[in-house]
């Protein structure tokens, strides 16, 4: 966000904004107050950006590919069936190689014959309420490497906006405060700027309205004997920074 200046007829000197600025400084000579305050602002997260993928084994690459083709489309296929858009899917990975012979954990399928790996990823952008039944639809259709969740706010900008304001509030109630103690009265906000921390990497992911086929999700319920995990969003919280210069009368 840029500074944002007031002009103001109380401001009777030029205030020199830098980074010892963070602390408070008063003076009766320069006629302001300056405050740095910090302030959150926290909401439930409305978007869930999952995880869903699958890993399997073969006993040579073309039956392995084969195999890895149709549990892929298979995933791809409940979930866009069940109404999730295309766009709202990523991929996020995809591999065939060789196993290490040598390694514990692929030692016992080497002697089984198995000789190669295929490993896929895709990362799936929906309505954070529907997180549970889209992990439930990827893995009762083969994605037996999934349940990562990373939660977000579609409007990360509003709640970064609203901890700013809460903090512009607190700086204002510190400032009148010290004006005061000074024996005089709180004036006109003369400047303030906003300083935030660094954006999460999914920040301003965007999706259109998405709305899951209930009943796909059900008939896949039905064949599996399952149900969707409970799964419960988090709470999303922004921090901000203010540093913010009143005029006093």
């Amino acid at each position: 966000m840029k500074p944002l200046k007031v002009t103001s007829a109380l401001a009777l000197c030029i205030i020199s904004v830098s980074a010892i600025a963070q602390q408070i400084q008063i003076s009766k000579e320069n006629k302001t107050i300056a405050i740095s305050t910090s302030d959150d602002a926290s909401a439930i997260a409305d978007i869930a950006v999952v995880t869903v993928g699958f890993s399997i084994y073969g006993k040579d690459q073309d039956s392995t590919y084969a195999d890895a083709s149709r549990t892929s489309n298979a995933i791809i296929s409940a979930l866009t069936t069940a109404g999730v858009p295309k766009d709202a899917i990523a991929s996020a990975g995809q591999q065939l190689s060789p196993i290490d012979p040598n390694s514990d954990e692929n030692r016992t399928r080497y002697a089984q014959g198995l000789r190669f790996s295929f490993n896929q990823t895709w990362h799936v952008t929906v309505p954070a309420t529907q997180a549970g039944n889209v992990l439930h639809l990827a893995i009762t259709n083969g994605a037996n490497d999934s349940g990562d969740i990373a939660w977000q706010m579609k409007n990360d900008d509003a709640l970064q906006a609203e901890a700013a304001r809460k903090a512009l509030e607190h700086a204002r109630e510190i400032a009148g405060q010290m004006a005061q103690g000074l024996g005089a009265k709180l004036g006109a906000l003369v400047y303030a700027s906003n300083q935030t921390p660094p954006r999460g990497i999914f920040a301003n992911m965007g999706f259109g309205n998405v709305e899951l086929n209930t009943a796909s999700a059900a008939m896949s319920a039905r064949m599996k004997n399952l149900a969707p995990l409970a799964i419960t969003p988090e709470r999303i919280t922004k921090s901000a920074t203010v540093y913010a210069v009143f005029a006093i009368e």
